[in-house]
């Protein structure tokens, strides 16, 4: 395993660079449901988080009432993948909510977008927008050169 110190960094900007992850929940029959989705990372130095703007009255809601876990995927063409386990849960403050649609209109491209390009979400407000934060319990990192035996950055962590 490779320290949080190291993985981190590595997994935001991937993740970041890349921006859309395939993202799967398991429903009540215990059935993988996967999306993509927008996810944003922060590394403050000594905590991972994330956030995804979603709706709480989505199938994705009731599939993590019931199993509060999402893995998240990042894949592109030159085969460089992260991949992150979460735990999840909804931030319902006003405040957070608010946070969360100000991190996005204020992410630099390609990153950010202003949530209200969907339709149902006028504002942080809506009962359709929801501030879904993630808390990684594990981290895959492989760079697609390592992957087709040419070198190239290979990470694991997980939480203790």
């Amino acid at each position: 395993m490779d320290p949080l110190e190291t993985v981190a960094p590595a997994f935001v900007d991937m993740a970041h660079q890349i921006v859309w992850a395939t993202a799967a929940t398991v429903n009540s029959a215990g059935e993988p449901s996967t999306r993509i989705l927008h996810p944003i990372c922060e590394w403050d130095g000594e905590r991972l988080r994330g956030w995804i703007a979603t709706s709480p009255l989505s199938v994705k809601a009731k599939h993590l009432a019931r199993m509060p876990m999402m893995s998240l995927t990042y894949w592109r063409p030159n085969q460089d993948t992260c991949t992150v386990r979460c735990r999840t849960a909804w931030d319902e403050t006003d405040a957070g909510r608010e946070a969360l649609w100000e991190r996005f209109s204020n992410a630099p491209d390609p990153l950010g977008y202003v949530p209200s390009l969907v339709p149902a979400w006028t504002s942080p407000a809506v009962p359709a927008f929801g501030a879904l934060e993630l808390e990684p319990v594990a981290i895959r990192l492989l760079e697609g050169s390592a992957m087709l035996g040419g070198g190239g950055l290979v990470l694991n962590w997980r939480a203790r």
